[in-house]
């Protein structure tokens, strides 16, 4: 039997977190065993339909380097077909079309939620004979077994035993006459051959529903497994409102995607004490026994742990490029200042994404240091003269590199007896018009020989004026 997994997201949003992850194990396991992995876009709620939601799903599984075998296939192409086996449902008895007003089904609920029972469909349609009129409208449902039970075998939480008295006849197509969720994902999955269903805990429920559909068309059943939420700190949901859950939006944050894909992996799945896999190197252990049951807690500290091992371990072309883009988007001007790829080298390990490094790093490229006149408090007496020996000491410098420049500074401390503050702030606030976290020695070298002494020009024009 050759594997086929799938990953089924609704067009409803962008590609959330949970979803990513649910897509990558799917993944993972059909590599695993050389199967199929399958895109399909549910989209038959056409009232939350987005189609910059599909393209956000496309993009953000491209990112993240999850490359599927067959599709995306959409469901909305398929509607006549699958409204073609409903018809066939009723005629045959399976299905039953259902004339309750949602105000008659309000009123159930709350009746048998005030004697503490299930809230269901009380079946009333369910053996009505009474003739409709052809335009009253109508929803059809599904005439689930009312005894017997069904069986789960997920793969990671063992067997899950569900009474059918427990469950009701649910809808498998609305007023308007589309399909729902419940009918055509089972159709689907059937048409498709797909061996391994892998989806959210919060599927569960929907399980015995659709095998029990399953069973009524003569169906084969696939394997379940059905993986915990993603949490938060606090333990709940991770939601939109509360959380960065936008797959995409680590992208433009500057997160690697081989640290977003580690990291989600992680996130339910373990191989002892391990942290940092290669994903050639999972396809080839990935396993349902693996997958831990409990929920896991979404930290974005340790996410930014990952990311930055990625950024030391990618190469400087592929990080300078990558930098290269965040300045862009930022309006950035890198034609004026130092070269990215020495930038890159010596800074990478400073930063936990490329977006706080470009943040950091775009006072390198400024073009004119204007300086207000808050920056007098650190200007102190003796500045321009410290300035102005240091100006010429650079000016005589053979060779340009970070131990030299270091040595050239320390000299000037060391013989006007002062604080290394009072030279080291006064230089910033010249060379980038701000008291960085940046030591100078690497603003200079950064910075190279001649802006850094037209900067210190400039500087020593503004101090003696002020003075």
């Amino acid at each position: 039997m050759k594997i086929r997994t799938r990953f089924a997201p609704s067009p409803t949003g962008f590609l959330h977190i949970g979803g990513a992850r649910t897509a990558l194990y799917s993944w993972l396991f059909a590599r695993r065993y050389q199967g199929s992995f399958i895109l399909r876009i549910e989209d038959t709620d056409v009232k939350r339909l987005s189609s910059n939601s599909i393209n956000s799903i496309i993009d953000g599984l491209n990112w993240l380097g999850i490359t599927w075998d067959e599709g995306p296939f959409f469901q909305t192409k398929k509607l006549s077909y699958y409204c073609g086996i409903i018809q066939s449902m009723i005629f045959s008895g399976q299905a039953y079309k259902c004339y309750c007003s949602k105000e008659r089904l309000k009123n159930v609920r709350e009746s048998q939620m005030s004697q503490n029972k299930k809230p269901k469909y009380d079946g009333k349609c369910r053996k009505n004979k009474t003739s409709y009129k052809n335009n009253q409208p109508y929803v059809v449902r599904f005439r689930n077994p009312l005894k017997g039970s069904v069986i789960v075998k997920d793969e990671i939480r063992g067997k899950i035993i569900f009474q059918n008295k427990e469950l009701d006849d649910l809808i498998i197509q609305r007023e308007d006459g589309t399909p729902t969720y419940n009918f055509c994902v089972v159709i689907d999955d059937q048409d498709m051959n797909i061996t391994h269903v892998i989806r959210g805990e919060d599927h569960i429920n929907n399980t015995p529903r659709q095998i029990n559909i399953m069973n009524a068309l003569g169906f084969s059943i696939p394997s379940y497994a059905h993986l915990s939420l993603i949490v938060d700190k606090e333990g709940k949901k991770i939601s939109k409102r509360n959380n960065l859950v936008d797959v995409m939006e680590y992208n433009r944050k500057g997160y690697l995607p081989e640290a977003l894909v580690n990291y989600m992996l992680r996130l339910g799945w373990s191989n002892g004490n391990r942290e940092i896999f290669s994903i050639e190197e999972v396809k080839k252990i990935f396993s349902f026994k693996d997958i831990s049951v409990s929920s896991s807690k979404f930290d974005i500290e340790k996410l930014s742990w990952y990311n930055r091992f990625y950024i030391k371990k990618i190469s400087v072309v592929q990080l300078s490029t990558l930098l290269k883009q965040q300045f862009l988007i930022m309006h950035v001007d890198i034609n004026f200042g130092p070269d990215l790829k020495k930038l890159v080298e010596l800074l990478r390990c400073r930063f936990n994404t490329i977006k706080d490094m470009a943040d950091s790093c775009k006072i390198f490229y400024k073009k004119n240091i204007i300086f207000k006149d808050s920056y007098k408090e650190y200007v102190y007496l003796n500045t321009s003269t410290i300035v102005s020996y240091f100006y010429k000491k650079i000016k005589l410098i053979k060779k340009w590199d970070l131990e030299s420049i270091s040595l050239i500074l320390k000299s000037v401390v060391v013989k006007f007896k002062v604080n290394f503050k009072e030279l080291g702030v006064p230089l910033r606030i010249i060379l980038i018009g701000k008291d960085s976290f940046f030591s100078v020695n690497t603003i200079i070298y950064l910075l190279g020989k001649s802006i850094v002494l037209l900067r210190i020009e400039e500087g020593l024009d503004w101090i003696n004026k002020i003075n």
